[in-house]
């Protein structure tokens, strides 16, 4: 964080000092709310959570260097006292990032937020220093935090904006008011806390409402592909650039093809040039994301070349997005186990099957969760698509929602052993073990409450015995 005294702090947050000799220290370390990250000159930010309290711990990160406690209460050693730790924590990122010079890019969607916002992040690093979201931080916590970890050096701000109801993305975009706003897409990731796509649709323009006018540099990225989210350009007074497929794209891809091994190659085209695209990622809809971010680095001044080229040395920066491993024997495991929705599980179908080229594929698939009403007829035409795009074997792993995708395919025309149904993980390992194959390819997904990178991770390391519980 830009260094900020005590008593500033203090003053940005409405609270009072508490046990703090000197008020003019300054925090010159990052703002933490796990204990185990503080380092010196931090500032530990205490949540009361159901299992842990971080109030309990504020002895123990003063001694490991932390300047000072961000609490709720006193805690016997210095701390900045307020009645609401959440909404003092984005009072503080609001002010550290008014006093930024960066430029702030801000993103949400259904489906691909962190893949996206990866990509953009590396691209725009190639150019300056650039502080963006790690994995999926982007509730009212995890985005202030990274807002907080830039520094007078950062040029690029890029934060990724997640919502489960009207309000949230709003309420994000007022703690850290973005200057470039990116709408994914609308899709069908936690419809059944939203009611509909219309909602979602409602939620996720929320960000570009935010944006400053054209005529103060606000820009509105919009996927030219989503009816939905294109229709947000009556919903911003920043001026608006499309991405896409579709011929009327500002930036759009043409001639998309996959190599051998499943990656997408494509010709993109911007408003300043056009280059070739080869990336390291897997899967066609990869490109979407990419467009996205070329969309996003054209506007902030990157010429067609440059970002093509960051494009093609990008690779995957968060943890069981389609994590590809090559294990000696010749089997590829596909962990893409973070999380799952109907749009993102076709994606790695498609991207499976790709991969596959003449091998046996394994489709290894447990619940989407947040579906609501629609959870039966989704799951049920995920089990259907494994089985039109001719994957080998579909193991759909858990409960009710697996014999769901099980009986989808069965419905569909599986037969024999094209598709089983297993109670756990372990089940899963067991039955792998036993038939997989040298040149098979295994995808692994699911949301992540189902904790199914467990499959992969034993599938990787090869090892014997159970698979560990969480």
């Amino acid at each position: 964080m830009i260094a900020l005294s005590l008593a500033e702090i203090a003053s940005v947050v409405g609270g009072q000092t508490h046990d703090i000799p000197d008020p003019s220290v300054r925090v010159t370390g990052q703002v933490v709310r796990d204990s185990r990250e503080v380092a010196p000159g931090s500032l530990f930010v205490a949540f009361a959570g159901e299992r842990v309290d971080g109030h309990d711990f504020a002895a123990d990160v003063v001694k490991a260097g932390a300047v000072a406690v961000l609490a709720s209460r006193p805690v016997g050693v210095p701390a900045i006292v307020v009645d609401d730790v959440q909404r003092a924590l984005g009072a503080l990122a609001r002010h550290v990032v008014e006093r930024l010079g960066a430029t702030l890019v801000a993103l949400t969607g259904s489906a691909g937020k962190t893949s996206t916002k990866d990509l953009i992040a590396q691209v725009l690093r190639s150019k300056a220093p650039t502080v963006f979201t790690p994995g999926s931080l982007n509730n009212e916590i995890g985005l202030p935090l990274t807002a907080l970890s830039a520094t007078e050096e950062t040029r690029f701000l890029v934060l990724e904006m997640g919502a489960r109801g009207i309000g949230h993305i709003r309420y994000l975009a007022d703690l850290t008011p973005p200057k470039v706003g990116l709408v994914l897409n609308v899709g069908t990731a936690h419809i059944g806390e939203f009611g509909g796509r219309e909602q979602i649709a409602q939620a996720k323009g929320e960000l570009v409402e935010s944006l400053p006018p054209a005529e103060e540099g606000g820009v509105a990225v919009l996927n030219a592909d989503d009816p939905l989210v294109r229709a947000m350009a009556s919903r911003t007074k920043a001026r608006v650039i499309l991405f896409g497929e579709s011929g009327e794209a500002d930036v759009r891809a043409e001639n998309v093809r996959l190599t051998g091994s499943g990656q997408p190659s494509f010709s993109l085209h911007t408003p300043t040039g056009c280059s070739e695209v080869t990336m390291r990622l897997y899967g066609e809809h990869h490109v979407s994301n990419a467009l996205a971010a070329a969309a996003v680095a054209h506007e902030l001044g990157l010429s067609a070349d440059e970002i093509a080229t960051a494009l093609s040395e990008a690779g995957s920066l968060s943890r069981w997005r389609m994590e590809v491993t090559e294990r000696p024997d010749g089997v590829t495991v596909v962990n893409d186990a973070y999380n799952a929705n109907p749009e993102s599980m076709r994606a790695a179908l498609r991207a499976l099957v790709a991969m596959g080229k003449g091998r046996r594929t394994w489709a290894v698939l447990g619940q989407m969760a947040e579906l609501g009403d629609e959870a039966l007829a989704e799951h049920d035409a995920v089990g259907r698509l494994a089985v039109r795009l001719n994957v080998s074997k579909l193991v759909a792993v858990g409960g009710r929602e697996a014999s769901w995708l099980q009986l989808g395919a069965y419905n569909e025309g599986s037969w024999g052993e094209e598709s089983v149904h297993v109670s756990d993980a372990q089940s899963a390992v067991d039955l792998l073990r036993s038939q997989l194959r040298p040149g098979d390819v295994v995808l692994v997904k699911a949301s992540r409450s189902v904790g199914l990178e467990r499959v992969a991770q034993a599938l990787i390391e090869g090892t014997e015995g159970e698979v560990a519980v969480r």
